[in-house]
């Protein structure tokens, strides 16, 4: 057999490899969403410092907020600009304008400050209350317990009770009214 033979079939399989590796990394990358949030900044580089805190530590640094602002984001399915205006003076990079994370006007915003006061609430007088087991974490509310990535929370549907299985042991003490008289 010739070397040519071999090598031409060898060169279409490497160049065939190439190629699907090739898509399948730019499939992988995250891709901006047209109207979606910025992209976060590049490593190395810091989030401007805040200048509108009223919930949030003061001390907070820029990078800090923004961590903070990407796991509510995750936690709420939303974005940035959920939040937070455009700023149509200011254009970003991307010819599009810029977020003013400052501006107070939008209700969305008014309602994150009033949720994170109430998870921080329930936490600090409730949740800590509450004896765990040493080994297990303890327990905290986040925006993620109702929202679960969704803005809007979807409503609790509790299981239908199995009822072919015995109850086990009595129901704790205050679950159950007194029985009538």
């Amino acid at each position: 057999m010739k070397t040519t033979s071999l090598s031409l079939p060898s060169a279409a399989v490497a160049l065939l490899a190439a190629a699907v590796l090739a898509v399948t990394t730019v499939a992988q990358a995250p891709q901006p969403a047209a109207g979606g949030p910025p992209p976060s900044p590049p490593q190395g580089r810091t989030a401007p410092a805040p200048t509108n805190l009223k919930v949030l530590p003061k001390t907070l640094t820029g990078d800090q907020v923004h961590e903070i602002m990407e796991r509510w984001e995750g936690a709420l399915g939303a974005h940035c600009n959920t939040c937070h205006t455009a700023d149509p003076n200011k254009a970003g990079p991307n010819g599009r304008p810029q977020l003013n994370f400052a501006d107070d006007s939008k209700q969305e915003k008014a309602t994150a400050r009033l949720m994170f006061t109430m998870t921080e609430e329930l936490n600090k007088n409730y949740v800590s209350k509450i004896p765990i087991k040493a080994e297990a974490p303890a327990p905290a509310v986040s925006c993620g317990t109702c929202h679960r990535g969704h803005l809007e929370p979807e409503p609790f549907v509790a299981p239908a009770e199995d009822r072919s299985r015995p109850p086990q042991g009595p129901p704790p003490a205050g679950a159950m009214p007194p029985p009538p008289q």
